[in-house]
């Protein structure tokens, strides 16, 4: 007799969790597969096109947003999702990248994502200076 096997999945805590991939040049943001098929975008880092990808979330019902940065590239992107209303996590990098294979910056925002509305990330001790 066969077997199956069955696939447990971490349960969401948070289905309207968002994940970005900060970099210096451009931004990769996941949100839930579930808001149909363009749930990836990648937008560059100018503040007009963080405003969009601010605008972008707010319209697909994000109210929670984790990113991960190893530079200070995420402070402006911190800022305005604040001012939209989203609370901004930023988490550790080296808290998100335990997990093997091939690394892209597509394959990352859908991780953070997924840590994200599974509960799994915290915020780092970055503090913003006003």
């Amino acid at each position: 007799m066969k077997k199956s096997k069955q696939v447990q999945s971490l349960p969401v805590i948070n289905p309207h969790a968002a994940g970005i991939d900060i970099g210096a040049s451009f931004h990769v943001v996941a949100v839930p597969p579930d808001r149909g098929d363009d749930s990836i975008r990648t937008f560059k880092a100018f503040t007009g096109d963080i405003e969009r990808m601010a605008d972008w979330l707010v319209q697909q019902g994000i109210t929670t947003v984790a990113m991960e940065s190893t530079g200070v590239y995420w402070v402006a992107v911190y800022e305005i999702l604040e001012q939209r209303g989203i609370e901004a996590v930023l988490s550790n990098a080296r808290d998100t990248r335990s997990v093997s294979g091939r690394k892209t910056d597509v394959n990352d925002a859908q991780w953070i994502q997924r840590l994200h509305a599974c509960g799994f990330t915290a915020n780092s001790r970055y503090h913003l200076i006003h």
